[in-house]
């Protein structure tokens, strides 16, 4: 095999052993929820490399509309979509406006996620009720909420692709008890739906990162809880996969972008981690 004009090959051209033209997804719309930071930016970004027009949603217009200035960039369109995730009428509005602006919507990446912001013990012996109740839609209700507005479009165009973003924590304990629980049944949900749709030509897909340097994980706290400085608690969890690193959004992008692709239709149901190998 050898490298193409751009340099060394992408993850998609080793992992389908062949060169995927990177417009593979021209046509095709996508939404990316909690699309205006993080992995999720990471996401559209390559979505859009790969030639899909994308929709990004969160609470927060200014990262948004930063994402969709270099969605365009790319020579894409993009849309920001103010939305929050716990509302559930919200949480369909990222569907709604890419099919009435763009005209479908044919990939779909629940990639909103994260620690609710409500304020109350997660200790297992005293853990507060609302704050389990929004951790858990936050994290896996809200997926159902997006995916169950965009299921009808997908199967009336014969095609779709939907990408639900884990966690490490999503196959082994260690996290906080809602987050761990939430992960744990995002699984469940992906492949009870795969099994659902499949007839429809839509693939459902789990990517699981591992510990990645966004604004969520505040290495300072993490340290300070564990009586640690912030390097030595960002060593700490490089240390708990096999590359002995803390990976980058954009190592997320390539696999998400595969999996968006006409090429990936024999993949569903699956759950695949891009996390350096976490824990394995």
């Amino acid at each position: 095999m050898t490298e193409g004009e751009g340099g060394r090959l992408s993850l998609a051209e080793l992992v389908l052993g062949r060169w995927i033209d990177m417009g593979s997804l021209d046509g095709r719309v996508a939404v990316v929820t909690g699309g205006g930071r993080g992995i999720g930016r990471a996401i559209a970004l390559e979505l859009a490399r790969w030639g899909a027009d994308v929709v990004v949603s969160s609470r927060t217009r200014a990262q948004l509309e930063s994402v969709v200035v270099e969605v365009e960039a790319i020579g894409r369109r993009g849309l920001a979509v103010v939305a929050d995730a716990l509302d559930r009428e919200e949480s369909k509005e990222p569907v709604r406006r890419a099919v009435s602006e763009f005209g479908s919507c044919d990939i779909l990446i629940n990639n909103v996620g994260g620690g609710a912001s409500l304020r109350g013990s997660q200790e297992a012996f005293t853990h507060d009720d609302d704050v389990f109740e929004a951790n858990l839609a936050l994290n896996l209700t809200s997926a159902y909420w997006t995916t169950r507005e965009a299921l009808p479009h997908m199967r009336d165009a014969g095609y779709g692709r939907i990408i639900n973003i884990g966690s490490g924590y999503a196959k082994r304990s260690g996290g906080a008890l809602a987050y761990t629980s939430a992960k744990h049944g995002l699984i469940g949900f992906t492949r009870a739906l795969a099994h659902d749709v499949a007839s429809a030509g839509i693939t459902v897909n789990c990517l699981c990162p591992g510990w990645t340097n966004t604004a969520l994980v505040d290495w300072a706290a993490m340290g300070r809880a564990a009586g640690i400085s912030a390097e030595e608690a960002h060593a700490w969890r490089a240390g708990e996969n096999l590359q002995n690193r803390v990976l980058e959004p954009e190592e997320l992008g390539p696999m998400a972008a595969l999996l968006s692709a006409p090429e990936s239709g024999g993949i569903t149901g699956q759950v695949i981690s891009v996390d350096g190998g976490y824990k394995v």
